[in-house]
């Protein structure tokens, strides 16, 4: 019996197996890594430039149903750019939609953001998505003879609203500050949006500073991907200064 060559066969098989368990060890450890930097490379990505949006109710319908995933342009406002009226934007509605929550939890708030950044979870109950219907200086009345608000004396024919829906059952009458905006949800009967905040501090605007950005794309579901469609309803709308009617 060749002991030696059954000591050699035996060694070679070890390395073998030592081999081969060090290679799979290095696969998982270089797969772990790399899904680490996908991750934070979408999370920065999403922080920056655009920013999946998972749509939690009604409020925008037909334009926005619920469990849409929006994506966001976080670049669309940038260089001086300001949102004009009827962008659909998300923004940050604390201060103006709800109160600053001073207890809420700091350590969950981290995790919450990654999750709804990545459009894996609904977003934070501070984030609000609604369209622009009056920018600074404009002033914005619900309703005339045919139902219709009229924006600087010029009716809007508002196409996009829920079949059944009236532009406003609340009547208002409002100018709106410079530097914020007047923002209304395509499905007016199921939206809270400006007109319940009339009587809060600063009486249901939106400070632009505070809008995350615009929507411009549908990401979800796979029968509604593609680009968001815009609005000619505001195009008769004449700059404050000249107004008319």
């Amino acid at each position: 019996m060749d002991t030696q060559a059954e000591h050699s066969e035996r060694d070679r098989s070890s390395e073998t197996r030592t081999g081969s368990e060090e290679g799979s060890r290095f696969s998982r450890v270089r797969g772990a890594v790399a899904g680490v930097a996908g991750t934070a490379a979408l999370l920065l990505f999403s922080a920056f430039v655009v920013q999946p949006f998972l749509i939690p109710s009604g409020s925008m319908e037909p334009t926005l149903q619920v469990g849409d995933r929006v994506l966001v342009n976080k670049l669309a406002y940038r260089s001086g750019a300001e949102p004009r009226r009827g962008d659909v934007v998300v923004f940050d509605g604390t201060g103006s939609f709800v109160r600053e929550d001073l207890d809420a939890n700091p350590l969950a708030a981290p995790a919450r953001w990654a999750a709804s950044s990545l459009g894996l979870a609904e977003p934070p109950d501070t984030d609000f998505v609604k369209r622009v219907v009056g920018v600074g200086g404009d002033r914005v009345v619900c309703c005339d003879a045919r139902g219709r608000l009229r924006v600087n004396g010029v009716p809007v024919d508002e196409t996009y609203l829920h079949p059944g829906d009236t532009a406003s059952e609340a009547p208002f009458d409002i100018v709106v500050p410079q530097g914020t905006l007047w923002v209304l949800g395509d499905h007016r009967s199921r939206s809270s949006d400006s007109r319940d905040h009339l009587g809060s501090p600063g009486g249901g605007m939106v400070p632009v500073e505070r809008v995350i950005g615009r929507v411009d794309w549908l990401g979800w579901p796979p029968a509604r991907i593609g680009g968001l469609e815009g609005t000619g309803a505001f195009d008769g709308v004449r700059a404050p200064g000249r107004a008319h009617g």
